[in-house]
C-alpha cells in the first residue's frame, strides 16, 4: 500500500464539532489554537443553512473562536455559485437568516427550487408550490441532504427528508451541493495548494463529513459530539480513519501521529 502524503490541511466541521448552537465543545478553542500553531492550513466547512455567513461569524466570535470569514466555506456559498452558473431564478426554501447570502440573486418568477433547512417554511402550501415548479421542469438544488442535526433540545429533522419527498413526488433527482458531494470538498480545498490525500476532515456526521471526505481521498476523523450516535462509525465503508471523543482528542491525534 502506498505511503500517505504528509498532512498539509485540516478541514473542520462547525456545528456539532466545534460548537452546538451557542455552546462551545469543551476545550475546542484551546485545541484550535494548538492546531494553528502547526504548519497545516485550517479551513472550516459547514452545511449550515440556518444563518448567513455573517451571522455564523458573530456566533463564533461570541464563543471566542479565532476564525476569519475567508477561512469558512459553506454550502450556502456553494449553492449560490451553482445558481449563478445555471443563471436561474430560484425559489429559496431557506431560513430567512440565510437570505443575505443570496443578496442580488433574482428570485421573482422562479424557474428553479433551492432547498436548505427551513423549518418555518416546511409546510404544505410552500412545499406544494415547489412541487409544481419541479413538475414544470424546474431543477431541484439541495443545499444538503442531512437526515438530522443536533440542537440544544435534541436531534431534529434536517432538510434531507423534505428533499427526498420532493424527489419522490416529482420523479426527479436533486443536485446536492453541500457535504457529502465530492465537489464541495474539492472546492473547499481549492486555493490551499493541497491535494485530498494531504488533508484530514474532522466532523460529527459519519456519512456527510467523514464518508464524503474519504470518498475524495481524504482521511476522516469522526468525533462523538453533536449528532453522533453509538455505532455511527459502522454505517460507512471504509470505516472512519479514526473515531474519537471530541475535537480536542482529534487534534491530539493529529499532533502526535500525523505531523
Amino acid at each position: 500500500m502506498a505511503a500517505r502524503r504528509a498532512l498539509k490541511a485540516v478541514l473542520v466541521d462547525l456545528n456539532g464539532t466545534l460548537h452546538i448552537e451557542d455552546a462551545a465543545v469543551p476545550g475546542a478553542q484551546e485545541a484550535l489554537k494548538r492546531l494553528r500553531a502547526t504548519s497545516v492550513v485550517v479551513k472550516f466547512v459547514t452545511n449550515t443553512t440556518k444563518e448567513s455567513k455573517q451571522d455564523l461569524m458573530e456566533r463564533l466570535k461570541k464563543l471566542e473562536f479565532d476564525i476569519s470569514e475567508d477561512e469558512i466555506f459553506t454550502s450556502l456559498t456553494a449553492a449560490r455559485n451553482l445558481v449563478e452558473q445555471k443563471q436561474v431564478r430560484p425559489m429559496l426554501l431557506v431560513d430567512d437568516r440565510a437570505l443575505p447570502d443570496f443578496k442580488g440573486i433574482q428570485t421573482s418568477d422562479p424557474n428553479a427550487v433551492v432547498i436548505g433547512l427551513a423549518p418555518e417554511h416546511f409546510h404544505y402550501q410552500i412545499l406544494n408550490q415547489a412541487f409544481r415548479l419541479l413538475l414544470d421542469g424546474a431543477p431541484l438544488i439541495a443545499i444538503h441532504k442531512a437526515r438530522y442535526y443536533k440542537r440544544k433540545d435534541g436531534l431534529a429533522l434536517g432538510p434531507g427528508p423534505f428533499v427526498t419527498a420532493l424527489e419522490f413526488a416529482t420523479d426527479t433527482k436533486a443536485t446536492v451541493v453541500g457535504k457529502p458531494a465530492q465537489t464541495f470538498f474539492l472546492e473547499a480545498l481549492r486555493g490551499t495548494g493541497c491535494e485530498p490525500e494531504e488533508a484530514v476532515m474532522i466532523g460529527d456526521d459519519c456519512r456527510d463529513d467523514v464518508g464524503g471526505a474519504q470518498n475524495v481521498g481524504m482521511r476522516g476523523i469522526l468525533v462523538k459530539t453533536g449528532k453522533y450516535r453509538a455505532a455511527d462509525e459502522e454505517k460507512i465503508n471504509p470505516a472512519p480513519y479514526l473515531t474519537c471523543e471530541s475535537f480536542p482528542h482529534a487534534v491530539d491525534h493529529i499532533l502526535q501521529h500525523l505531523l
